[in-house]
Protein backbone atom coordinates (compact mmCIF):
# COMPACT_ATOMS: atom_id res chain seq x y z
CA UNK A 1 0.00 0.00 0.00
CA UNK A 2 1.74 3.47 -0.90
CA UNK A 3 2.38 6.07 1.63
CA UNK A 4 -0.08 9.22 1.20
CA UNK A 5 1.23 11.96 -0.39
CA UNK A 6 1.60 14.94 2.02
CA UNK A 7 0.20 18.44 1.27
CA UNK A 8 1.99 20.80 -1.10
CA UNK A 9 2.49 24.51 0.61
CA UNK A 10 -0.47 26.18 -1.74
CA UNK A 11 -3.03 23.09 -0.46
CA UNK A 12 -1.93 24.12 2.87
CA UNK A 13 -2.86 27.54 2.56
CA UNK A 14 -6.08 26.73 1.31
CA UNK A 15 -6.92 24.72 4.25
CA UNK A 16 -6.17 27.10 6.12
CA UNK A 17 -8.06 29.96 4.56
CA UNK A 18 -10.60 27.50 4.68
CA UNK A 19 -10.70 27.76 8.01
CA UNK A 20 -10.72 31.25 8.17
CA UNK A 21 -13.76 31.83 5.37
CA UNK A 22 -16.00 28.43 7.28
CA UNK A 23 -15.51 30.30 10.87
CA UNK A 24 -15.48 33.92 9.70
CA UNK A 25 -14.06 34.66 13.00
CA UNK A 26 -10.49 35.21 14.85
CA UNK A 27 -7.99 32.78 16.28
CA UNK A 28 -5.36 32.67 17.71
CA UNK A 29 -2.21 31.06 16.86
CA UNK A 30 -2.45 28.11 19.14
CA UNK A 31 -6.14 27.60 17.92
CA UNK A 32 -5.39 27.42 14.58
CA UNK A 33 -2.43 24.58 15.34
CA UNK A 34 -5.24 22.77 16.99
CA UNK A 35 -7.81 23.00 13.94
CA UNK A 36 -5.05 22.70 11.19
CA UNK A 37 -4.65 18.56 11.84
CA UNK A 38 -8.38 18.26 10.99
CA UNK A 39 -8.20 20.18 7.70
CA UNK A 40 -4.52 17.84 7.21
CA UNK A 41 -2.41 20.35 7.71
CA UNK A 42 0.13 19.03 10.89
CA UNK A 43 0.21 21.26 13.68
CA UNK A 44 3.64 22.08 13.39
CA UNK A 45 3.55 23.89 10.16
CA UNK A 46 0.41 26.03 10.51
CA UNK A 47 2.52 29.01 12.05
CA UNK A 48 4.49 29.05 9.09
CA UNK A 49 1.56 28.23 6.57
CA UNK A 50 0.21 31.49 8.53
CA UNK A 51 2.86 33.63 8.46
CA UNK A 52 2.83 33.18 4.30
CA UNK A 53 -0.88 33.93 4.03
CA UNK A 54 0.18 37.49 6.17
CA UNK A 55 3.18 38.07 3.94
CA UNK A 56 0.86 37.91 0.72
CA UNK A 57 -1.79 39.89 2.47
CA UNK A 58 -4.31 37.36 2.08
CA UNK A 59 -4.65 37.26 6.11
CA UNK A 60 -4.42 39.69 8.85
CA UNK A 61 -2.43 39.74 11.52
CA UNK A 62 -2.80 42.19 14.89
CA UNK A 63 -1.61 42.51 18.34
CA UNK A 64 -4.31 43.24 20.88
CA UNK A 65 -3.02 43.27 24.35
CA UNK A 66 -0.55 40.47 24.95
CA UNK A 67 -2.44 38.54 22.31
CA UNK A 68 -2.09 38.13 18.39
CA UNK A 69 -5.13 37.18 16.28
CA UNK A 70 -5.39 36.24 12.89
CA UNK A 71 -8.07 36.15 10.29
CA UNK A 72 -8.93 36.47 6.73
CA UNK A 73 -12.58 37.10 5.43
CA UNK A 74 -14.02 35.84 2.01
CA UNK A 75 -14.61 39.53 0.96
CA UNK A 76 -10.99 40.76 2.26
CA UNK A 77 -9.16 37.75 0.02
CA UNK A 78 -11.52 39.05 -2.76
CA UNK A 79 -10.10 42.41 -2.96
CA UNK A 80 -7.02 41.31 -2.83
CA UNK A 81 -7.33 39.12 -5.71
CA UNK A 82 -8.76 42.64 -7.48
CA UNK A 83 -5.96 44.80 -6.62
CA UNK A 84 -3.32 41.83 -7.96
CA UNK A 85 -5.51 41.99 -11.03
CA UNK A 86 -5.51 45.51 -11.61
CA UNK A 87 -1.72 45.79 -11.10
CA UNK A 88 -0.93 42.96 -13.62
CA UNK A 89 -3.55 44.40 -16.38
CA UNK A 90 -1.82 47.70 -15.59
CA UNK A 91 1.70 45.99 -16.00
CA UNK A 92 0.52 44.16 -19.06
CA UNK A 93 -0.82 47.42 -20.70
CA UNK A 94 2.89 49.24 -19.60
CA UNK A 95 4.62 46.08 -21.68
CA UNK A 96 2.49 46.73 -24.68
CA UNK A 97 3.09 49.93 -25.05
CA UNK A 98 6.57 49.37 -24.71
CA UNK A 99 6.54 46.75 -26.93
CA UNK A 100 5.13 48.84 -29.27
CA UNK A 101 8.07 51.51 -29.09
CA UNK A 102 10.70 49.20 -29.59
CA UNK A 103 8.86 48.08 -32.70
CA UNK A 104 8.80 51.39 -33.80
CA UNK A 105 12.54 52.16 -32.95
CA UNK A 106 13.32 49.15 -34.88
CA UNK A 107 11.48 50.36 -37.82
CA UNK A 108 13.72 53.39 -37.68
CA UNK A 109 16.93 52.53 -37.51
CA UNK A 110 16.83 50.37 -40.19
CA UNK A 111 15.47 53.21 -42.81
CA UNK A 112 18.46 53.67 -45.16
CA UNK A 113 19.95 50.51 -44.27
CA UNK A 114 18.10 48.47 -46.59
CA UNK A 115 19.90 45.99 -48.60
CA UNK A 116 21.42 47.46 -51.62
CA UNK A 117 24.39 47.37 -53.82
CA UNK A 118 25.95 50.90 -52.37
CA UNK A 119 25.10 49.44 -48.96
CA UNK A 120 27.52 46.41 -49.97
CA UNK A 121 29.64 48.71 -51.75
CA UNK A 122 30.00 50.96 -48.07
CA UNK A 123 30.32 48.33 -45.73
CA UNK A 124 33.14 46.56 -47.54
CA UNK A 125 34.82 50.59 -47.71
CA UNK A 126 34.67 50.83 -44.12
CA UNK A 127 35.70 47.34 -43.78
CA UNK A 128 38.86 48.05 -45.49
CA UNK A 129 39.55 51.40 -44.09
CA UNK A 130 39.10 49.64 -40.70
CA UNK A 131 42.30 47.09 -41.63
CA UNK A 132 44.22 50.15 -42.81
CA UNK A 133 43.60 51.80 -39.43
CA UNK A 134 44.69 48.48 -37.47
CA UNK A 135 47.49 48.35 -39.73
CA UNK A 136 48.72 51.79 -39.07
CA UNK A 137 47.90 51.60 -35.37
CA UNK A 138 50.55 48.68 -34.63
CA UNK A 139 52.74 50.32 -36.98
CA UNK A 140 53.15 53.07 -34.69
CA UNK A 141 53.05 50.70 -31.99
CA UNK A 142 56.41 49.77 -33.19
CA UNK A 143 58.20 53.44 -32.92
CA UNK A 144 56.41 54.07 -29.37
CA UNK A 145 59.96 54.33 -27.95
CA UNK A 146 61.05 57.07 -30.34
CA UNK A 147 58.26 59.44 -28.93
CA UNK A 148 59.55 62.94 -29.15
CA UNK A 149 57.72 63.31 -25.46
CA UNK A 150 59.42 60.38 -24.05
CA UNK A 151 62.84 60.93 -25.49
CA UNK A 152 62.87 64.07 -23.89
CA UNK A 153 61.99 62.53 -20.47
CA UNK A 154 64.81 59.65 -21.00
CA UNK A 155 67.25 62.57 -21.67
CA UNK A 156 66.11 64.63 -18.68
CA UNK A 157 66.70 61.20 -16.60
CA UNK A 158 70.12 60.54 -17.86
CA UNK A 159 70.99 64.21 -17.54
CA UNK A 160 69.97 64.02 -13.65
CA UNK A 161 71.32 60.50 -13.30
CA UNK A 162 75.15 61.82 -15.10
CA UNK A 163 74.94 65.00 -12.30
CA UNK A 164 74.42 62.45 -9.33
CA UNK A 165 77.07 59.99 -10.06
CA UNK A 166 79.31 62.86 -10.33
CA UNK A 167 78.23 64.41 -6.62
CA UNK A 168 78.77 61.31 -5.37
CA UNK A 169 82.56 60.77 -7.02
CA UNK A 170 82.99 63.65 -5.78
CA UNK A 171 81.91 63.09 -2.04
CA UNK A 172 84.32 59.77 -2.70
CA UNK A 173 87.55 61.85 -3.71
CA UNK A 174 87.03 64.22 -0.33
CA UNK A 175 86.56 61.37 1.86
CA UNK A 176 89.85 59.99 0.55
CA UNK A 177 91.40 62.59 1.12
CA UNK A 178 89.91 63.37 4.43
CA UNK A 179 91.37 59.50 5.27
CA UNK A 180 94.85 60.43 3.57
CA UNK A 181 95.07 63.51 6.44
CA UNK A 182 94.02 62.03 9.22
CA UNK A 183 95.07 58.50 8.46
CA UNK A 184 98.32 58.71 7.34
CA UNK A 185 99.90 55.52 8.92
CA UNK A 186 97.17 53.28 7.82
CA UNK A 187 97.88 53.90 3.68
CA UNK A 188 98.42 50.26 2.71
CA UNK A 189 94.96 49.54 4.84
CA UNK A 190 92.74 51.99 3.10
CA UNK A 191 93.97 51.58 -0.21
CA UNK A 192 93.52 47.93 0.06
CA UNK A 193 89.75 48.87 1.18
CA UNK A 194 89.54 51.32 -1.76
CA UNK A 195 90.47 48.34 -4.30
CA UNK A 196 87.69 45.91 -2.42
CA UNK A 197 85.11 48.55 -3.14
CA UNK A 198 86.14 48.88 -6.68
CA UNK A 199 87.79 52.78 -5.97
CA UNK A 200 91.06 51.74 -8.73
CA UNK A 201 93.51 54.05 -10.33
CA UNK A 202 90.98 54.52 -13.31
CA UNK A 203 87.70 55.77 -10.86
CA UNK A 204 87.16 59.41 -12.37
CA UNK A 205 83.93 61.29 -13.09
CA UNK A 206 81.70 60.68 -15.97
CA UNK A 207 81.84 62.19 -19.25
CA UNK A 208 79.27 63.96 -20.99
CA UNK A 209 78.30 62.11 -23.96
CA UNK A 210 76.73 63.90 -27.12
CA UNK A 211 73.03 63.65 -27.42
CA UNK A 212 71.83 61.98 -30.72
CA UNK A 213 69.16 63.83 -32.13
CA UNK A 214 66.03 61.70 -32.15
CA UNK A 215 65.65 62.89 -35.92
CA UNK A 216 68.98 61.06 -36.79
CA UNK A 217 68.24 57.76 -34.56
CA UNK A 218 64.46 57.63 -36.20
CA UNK A 219 66.24 58.44 -39.63
CA UNK A 220 68.43 55.57 -39.09
CA UNK A 221 66.05 52.86 -37.99
CA UNK A 222 63.64 53.46 -41.03
CA UNK A 223 66.56 53.07 -43.12
CA UNK A 224 67.55 49.68 -41.69
CA UNK A 225 63.98 48.60 -42.18
CA UNK A 226 63.79 45.92 -45.35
Amino acid sequence: MSKKRGLSLEEKREKILQIFYDSQDFFLLKELEKSGPKKGVISQSVKDVVQSLVDDDLASKEKIGTSVYFWSLPSCAGNQLRSVYRKLESDLQSSKKRHAELIDQCDELKKGREESDERETALAELKTIEMKYNELKDEMGKYADNDPAAFQAMKKAIEVAHVAANRWTDNIFTLRQWCSNNFPQAKEQLENMYQEAGITDDFDYLEVLPVIPLDSVTDQMLEGDP
